[in-house]
């Protein structure tokens, strides 16, 4: 892969392994020899050095870059754990989009592949007037959604594609995190709901699989090559 590219990751919903598979893809990317990073759009919830990229870190085996010191990597950081539109309205600011565009763009100047992971997922509400994805349509970078296998989930993910059509926004891919399955036939029943709702959108049917993981096990190298082909 020698084409520079930026990517936004996001999710059906809060808690469903965006950060986990931002890590694995960077993990996923660095094995095959390529200079990627990882950005927090907006942090929430946080006090200090971003926990998402702590995370994305220490699962791709990396250290810290100097982007991180730079604070290129996690732009907008709140206290609050909530939207990042009430986050910041709490502390009297307000998310600065220009500012997350710009440290992007520098990231990826210097980097082949960057993965953008966002504050839950594509309708949450950066500014009043700014969703996730009117953000990343404005941008022009390519989707990764990630979605799982819990109860619910089939309606989350269809809408968050059917949102990712109606804003224009490309899909590279899909990444079903099945650590937080709610029972293997609900697994198997998202993932085929997902396929089918890819084909008829005429969105690129690549859904790539992160299996059941022990917190004490290593990271895998997952294969991602369907998404970044």
């Amino acid at each position: 892969m020698s084409m520079k590219k930026t990517y936004v990751v996001s999710g059906i919903d809060t808690g469903v392994g965006k950060t986990v598979a931002t890590g694995l893809m960077a993990k996923y990317l660095v094995s095959r020899g390529i200079d990627a990073i990882t950005v927090k759009m907006v942090q929430t919830g946080n006090d200090g050095f971003s926990e998402d990229l702590a995370a994305h870190r220490a699962i791709a085996g990396m250290e810290r870059l100097p982007e991180d010191s730079m604070g290129l990597t996690a732009p907008q950081t709140f206290k609050f754990p909530s939207s990042p539109l009430l986050a910041a309205r709490l502390e009297g600011r307000s998310v600065d989009t220009a500012k997350i565009a710009a440290a992007v763009e520098t990231c990826a100047a210097k980097h082949q592949v960057t993965l953008v992971e966002s504050a839950g997922g594509l309708d949450v509400p950066l500014t009043e007037d700014v969703l996730t994805a009117d953000f990343a349509a404005e941008q022009g970078w390519p989707l990764i959604l990630v979605t799982c296998g819990r109860l619910g989930a089939i309606n989350h993910a269809l809408l968050s594609l059917d949102c990712a059509k109606m804003h224009g926004i490309p899909l590279a891919g899909v990444v079903h995190n099945s650590q937080f399955s709610a029972d293997p036939l609900i697994d198997a029943d998202v993932v085929d709901a997902v396929d089918r709702h890819l084909s008829r959108l005429g969105y690129p049917r690549n859904i790539v699989r992160i299996p059941s993981m022990a917190p004490s096990s290593p990271a895998p190298v997952i294969d991602f090559s369907e998404i970044f082909a």
